[in-house]
């Protein structure tokens, strides 16, 4: 069996590391390809090193672009290598443009192509990531869920229920596999950053960073919080091309950080009083890790983490971000427990399904 997998952006990287692992297990041939949607080597080449997945065979080099050029992008220069390999599997991961371009060609060369992280749903179509959910799960040919939720949400659609399996977080079975790294990374880290009690930011969606009148009030607000309780802020290249025009000094409290590897961002968040975020998988490590999470959006499509897990949705209310980062300055930030099968195993359950 031929298996090859696409990728696209860091989150790919996270989820691909177990699954590449758990099929060399068995011995499979495997061909990665790296759309270089995200071409930077510091959001790209060192999570490759850290996660300890071989390089890419193919590069296409895509690079950035609209929404539009990005998938067109893919789809032109991903085709022929297909056509080429004749992989009797694609993977495709998560929902960045590289996923709904690569599930398109395969559709089109009548190959199979399978979703990892499927069913997922924000209901909200201003989003492009749901745009690329939507159509990517419509097309696949087996879809992996992490969660009952995405079952669910598939069912409802019409997707048949032979072309489901719920195998858990692949996300969770890299933090797992990593997180002793973690620990050991956690000493230099404290001690590089003076750090006892803090928060961990991070902050890249447009609808937060894109507009000025949206971000400064944002920024103010974390500012103040940083007086009481430091925030630590890698700083997403898109988030602090923002920033600049915004002429934004942030006090000493509010530390501005380079863009982190896997493993110190993971050191980091494990020990963090409290994580505000607008990503996606943040919310999920961090109801694994038992984390009190603040997601910045108004809807999520990951609601296990609010429903089972230790996150809450806060959206741009500013007020309730004071509060709730009040309470956890106090001790009385959200608790949750561990969604079902989220348990390092899932690259093994996929793997299997591949193999059936």
């Amino acid at each position: 069996m031929h298996v090859l997998h696409v990728v696209g952006a860091r989150p790919n990287f996270m989820q691909l590391a177990p699954v590449h692992e758990a099929l060399a297990a068995s011995h499979t041939q495997q061909t990665i390809v790296h759309t270089g949607q995200h071409y930077d080597a510091s959001m790209s080449d060192i999570f490759f090193a850290q996660l300890g997945i071989p390089q890419p065979d193919v590069n296409l080099g895509v690079g950035s672009g609209t929404h539009s050029v990005q998938t067109a992008e893919v789809m032109k220069r991903l085709e022929p290598v297909i056509v080429e390999r004749k992989p009797d599997w694609v993977l495709v991961y998560g929902d960045v443009n590289s996923t709904v371009a690569a599930a398109l060609v395969c559709a089109k060369l009548r190959v199979r192509v399978a979703h990892v992280e499927a069913g997922l749903r924000s209901r909200d179509r201003s989003m492009p990531e749901e745009i690329n959910r939507l159509v990517t799960d419509q097309l696949a040919d087996l879809l992996f869920t992490p969660s009952d939720d995405g079952d669910a949400n598939l069912v409802a659609e019409g997707i048949p229920r032979e072309r489901i399996r719920l195998v858990g977080n692949v996300m969770i079975d890299t933090l797992i596999r990593l997180r002793a790294k973690a620990d050991d990374a956690w000493p230099r880290l404290r001690d590089a950053h003076a750090l006892d009690r803090y928060l961990l930011l991070t902050l890249h969606r447009p609808s937060n960073v894109d507009d000025p009148k949206t971000l400064l009030p944002i920024v103010e607000t974390l500012a103040e919080i940083s007086r009481e309780l430091r925030v630590l802020f890698p700083v997403h290249p898109r988030t602090r091309e923002a920033l600049t025009s915004l002429q934004f000094t942030p006090p000493p409290s509010f530390v501005f950080l380079e863009p982190l590897a896997y493993i110190d961002f993971l050191a980091l968040q494990a020990h963090a009083a409290g994580v505000i975020t607008d990503s996606g998988g943040i919310q999920e490590e961090t109801t694994f890790l038992g984390v009190p999470c603040l997601t910045m959006r108004e809807n999520t499509e990951r609601p296990v983490t609010v429903s089972i897990g230790t996150n809450m949705l806060i959206g741009n209310d500013l007020v309730r971000l004071r509060d709730e980062v009040r309470a956890i300055a106090e001790g009385r930030g959200k608790r949750g427990d561990i969604p079902p099968l989220w348990d390092g195993h899932a690259a093994e359950r996929i793997a299997a399904s591949l193999d059936s």
